[in-house]
């Protein structure tokens, strides 16, 4: 049977042709993340820094790729937002708020998700702490090698590419066995604690949700669960710096994220993230204290397409720093990902093929940002 033709089998949530595939996956051997590299390129905050009117031609966009004054505009569109208490006990009005959410939206905003107030702001204050550092300081936990942790910057890899107007931390946070603490900022009181705390709080969270999306496949609870086995969870700490002519650049550019599901801690204040929804990019407005979800190419691709990764971007302020936290739900580098048998049938033909998510990840993050390029040219099976 090749890798093409793997079908999963929900009632087991294993691969039909491999037992036990997930059991015993994980260990010390994972510290490192051997995805690929990126090309270092400077600290856009430095550059901001040192001349608060300039902006480099490597970060002005072509035309086509800007975003517009009407792509900036309040939309009349907002994104659904799903109360995690209810969706926790299993309330129906809201299970079918996600439902439909996962499927049209890709993104949704949950509230009353039981992580405290107090830290969120302890969360937002270590990054914040981080990114005031002398350069000198934030540079000893520069990435190295092919390790995606650390300070820098991710998706370059060609001198000739545009760059988004962002500086970055990467971190693997969970399980603890797997972190490579040479990376933690060690001089900042409180940073460890913090990120320890949000990421226990994130992962139940993740995991309430990944249960309910389980129940809408129509499996068990503990159906993805026992599919993907272990996972690991990882955040990327943003720093957007004002930019003079935000209509020239991008925080990020258009991407899905090639992970299970990402949380979003978006600042209370000042908006950035845009979505892609109906042919339009749509700004989502902060809610205080609330978390953003978003699918992830893996539900995506599990779902045979059912459930949707959307495209998101994020634009910069001209006058004010927007910092926000990207917390990650990503399985071990050996899984192999495919449309679950469940979701394949007469009425669904298989939609995509099977990969390693080792070398899913290894593609995305060894090409630049293409919106959903990545899905569509390597996994999407074309209709003949």
């Amino acid at each position: 049977m090749s890798t093409s033709e793997v079908i999963y089998d929900c009632t087991r949530g294993k691969q039909m042709r491999v037992k036990d595939q997930m059991e015993n996956i994980g260990g010390e051997e994972d510290k490192g993340s051997d995805w690929g590299k990126s090309l270092p390129v400077p600290s856009v905050q430095e550059l901001v820094r040192n001349d608060p009117q300039s902006v480099p031609e490597k970060y002005v966009l072509h035309h086509e790729d800007r975003p517009t004054v009407l792509d900036m505009a309040p939309s009349s569109f907002d994104i659904p937002i799903i109360d995690f208490a209810l969706l926790a006990k299993g309330d129906e009005d809201e299970t079918r708020k996600l439902d439909l959410a996962c499927k049209h939206w890709g993104f949704f905003q949950i509230i009353n998700h039981g992580v405290a107030e107090e830290l969120l702001i302890n969360m937002k204050a270590a990054i914040a702490a981080f990114f005031e550092l002398p350069l000198e300081e934030k540079n000893q936990y520069a990435q190295a090698g092919t390790d995606f942790q650390g300070y820098g910057q991710q998706y370059v890899v060609s001198e000739e590419q545009k760059l988004d107007w962002c500086d970055m931390m990467f971190l693997i946070t969970l399980p603890p066995q797997i972190r490579n603490l040479k990376y933690w900022p060690h001089t900042i009181p409180g940073f460890k604690d913090a990120v320890e705390r949000y990421s226990e709080g994130a992962q139940k969270v993740a995991d309430e949700i990944c249960d309910n999306i389980s129940l809408l496949m129509g499996i068990d609870r503990d159906g993805l669960k026992r599919f993907y086995g272990k996972t690991k969870q990882a955040m990327r700490m943003n720093y957007y710096p004002p930019c003079s002519r935000p209509d020239l650049v991008l925080g990020i550019n258009p991407h899905s994220d090639p992970d299970i599901i990402t949380l979003l801690l978006q600042d209370d204040e000042i908006p950035g993230l845009q979505i892609r929804h109906k042919h339009e990019w749509i700004l989502v407005k902060p809610i205080r204290n609330a978390i953003v979800v978003n699918v992830g190419d893996v539900v995506e691709i599990l779902s045979n397409g059912v459930y949707k990764s959307v495209e998101h971007r994020a634009i910069t302020n001209e006058t004010k720093v927007r910092v926000s936290l990207a917390t990650i739900k990503i399985p071990y580098d050996e899984l192999e990902i495919g449309p679950m048998e469940c979701m394949v049938g007469d009425h669904r033909p298989r939609m995509y093929r099977s990969i390693k998510y080792l070398d899913y990840v290894r593609y995305t993050l060894g090409r630049k940002m293409e919106g959903k390029a990545h899905v569509d040219n390597i996994l999407k099976i074309q209709s003949s």
